[in-house]
């Protein structure tokens, strides 16, 4: 193996010379990317919308250089798909389908560069398709798929540069970090980690090219648009980060561990701590130690500042492909070569069970521990449910007082819903408060009565003349939505663009968690 040679310092080179990777096993590890893809797509339209997705929908009607939750890029891709597969819950989900057969060909490569033969690149394409990262985000459109690859193909880009010494691969990065940046600000946090393992470790030598301030300047370049938006209109993701991490405050901490152990999968935790541990132990890996240190340093940044353990998952798939190297050279009996399959196939079992609508919605409300554990099914059920029920509300005003009303749901996942299943019900155009929903529009002047989801009485009280509540949603479902309350409310005290600003809010939708409940209570959530 060899480390950037034009300006390296002594001791950085790897300890064995110079080897040429194993050809790539094209046919298999493309035959498990495009079975992926198919069993995504055969399985996207059970179920129905995911509360972002339904969010990134209307989001999709009104293209934006940023929005105060995200770029816009999952915004553009999504309204790219609605116009070549027209509005449909399958065509919505073609995309994160895609980029999850590009992430599992990544890892094989991954492993390649590591010095993986044949078996181990087939070993991290199979361990690859049986983790929760890419079942995940390849099911659910949203920013997490773009984030995902970025983070994955940096990550190889740079094992590559070490690996072959050619800095001409900084164009690559910059231009990977320049539209993973239009999709998520999250990527510099994989950026500053890599930067310090690299200057921690080495080899530093990297840096040493005119080449790594071109790739900068490139990423600078293209997602110079988006940049431009957030320091133009106060930096929101700011506040955004700050009530995301006030809504979580405990709650990241207390399931940090656990979600290390979860996000890949449980039954091959073993396999990417292996990966870990080989990077940073084994001599001939020195000069790739720095993404083993990347990931420790981004653990003890995480815990310091409450953030997700979701966060670190991108760099536990590269450490899963490195896993796969470990494993192949382990696995030389049949014994061995039977645990790991079996373990893969457990792995892939379970992460489907838990993260892709592989059964009927009642077996996973049914069952005790699916209920708690598959949060994410019942993110997409219920919203016509929803829908219907503030029909109902809707057809028992008068013909003169439906002209004049509107719908406000108190989260994006509620407005969204409305907007998708209204007009089936003739239900007006609904409006939110929450993040960017509440610059898709404002209720016109003649609009004086309003149905809402979810909202505090306490503040609709001061802000309107009447309101009367009228029930509230009830689901059959654990939906996270069932119980919230409806409301009809008359006469705004004041013209609807002042009542907005008081009505605008940045944060978790919520009632997703006790704490998202509680941090928001003031703001809308009963």
């Amino acid at each position: 193996m060899t480390v950037v040679r034009e300006t390296a310092s002594p001791g950085e080179a790897a300890s064995t010379p110079p080897t040429r990777p194993a050809p790539v096993p094209w046919r298999p590890v493309s035959l498990i990317a495009l079975t992926m893809t198919v069993g995504l797509l055969a399985l996207a339209t059970r179920h129905g919308y995911h509360v972002d997705e339904l969010y990134t929908r209307a989001a999709s009607r009104h293209l934006a250089w940023g929005y105060v939750d995200q770029p816009p890029l999952v915004a553009v891709v999504a309204r790219i798909e609605t116009a070549v597969f027209g509005d449909t819950l399958f065509g919505f989900r073609v995309v994160p389908a895609l980029l999850a057969s590009l992430a599992v060909l990544l890892a094989p490569l991954i492993a390649r560069e590591l010095g993986g033969g044949s078996r181990a690149q087939i070993l991290a394409a199979l361990m690859a398709f049986a983790s929760g990262l890419v079942m995940y985000t390849g099911h659910i459109m949203g920013t997490n798929n773009w984030d995902e690859l970025s983070w994955i193909t940096v990550s190889w880009l740079l094992i590559r540069m070490v690996r072959t010494g050619d800095t001409r691969l900084w164009w690559a990065i910059g231009v990977v970090v320049g539209v993973g940046l239009t999709a998520k600000y999250l990527l510099v946090l994989l950026l500053l980690c890599l930067g310090a393992g690299l200057l921690a470790s080495g080899p530093r030598g990297v840096f040493r090219t005119w080449r790594f301030p071109a790739a900068v300047g490139t990423a600078v370049v293209i997602s110079s648009p988006v940049l431009i938006w957030q320091i133009s209109h106060g930096l929101p993701q700011l506040e955004m980060s700050a009530a995301l991490s006030k809504a979580l405050e405990g709650l990241a901490r207390s399931t940090f561990l656990p979600m290390q152990l979860l996000l890949i999968g449980l039954f091959l935790s073993p396999v990417w701590v292996a990966g870990l541990v080989a990077l940073l132990r084994r001599p001939e890996w020195r000069p790739y130690r720095f993404v083993g240190w990347a990931y420790l340093l981004m653990v003890v940044v995480l815990l310091a500042v409450g953030g997700q353990g979701a966060y670190t998952t991108s760099l536990q798939y590269v450490l899963l492909a490195a896993g796969a190297v470990v494993v192949d050279r382990w696995a030389r009996g049949a014994a061995r070569l039977v645990v790991i399959g079996g373990l893969t196939g457990l792995n892939a079992l379970s992460c489907a069970v838990l993260l892709l609508p592989t059964l009927p919605v009642s077996v996973y409300a049914g069952n005790p521990v699916l209920s708690q554990m598959a949060i994410v099914q019942f993110d997409q059920v219920g919203w016509p449910e929803l829908t219907r029920q503030v029909s109902g509300i809707h057809r028992s005003l008068s013909p003169e007082e439906q002209a004049r009303t509107v719908v406000y749901g108190n989260h994006y996942g509620q407005a969204g819903a409305i907007d998708r299943w209204g007009p089936e019900y003739g239900l007006p155009k609904a409006y939110s408060g929450h993040n960017s929903y509440a610059d898709f529009g404002v209720p016109g002047e003649d609009k004086t009565t309003v149905i809402t989801i979810g909202a505090d009485p306490g503040l609709f009280g001061r802000l309107f003349a009447s309101c009367e509540r009228r029930g509230a949603y009830e689901s059959e479902l654990p939906v996270s939505d069932d119980g919230q309350g409806f409301m009809v409310c008359r006469g705004p005290l004041e013209p609807w663009p002042v009542l907005w600003e008081r009505l605008r809010w940045v944060g978790f939708q919520c009632p997703y968690t006790a704490e998202a409940i509680t941090a928001n209570s003031a703001r809308g959530c009963e």
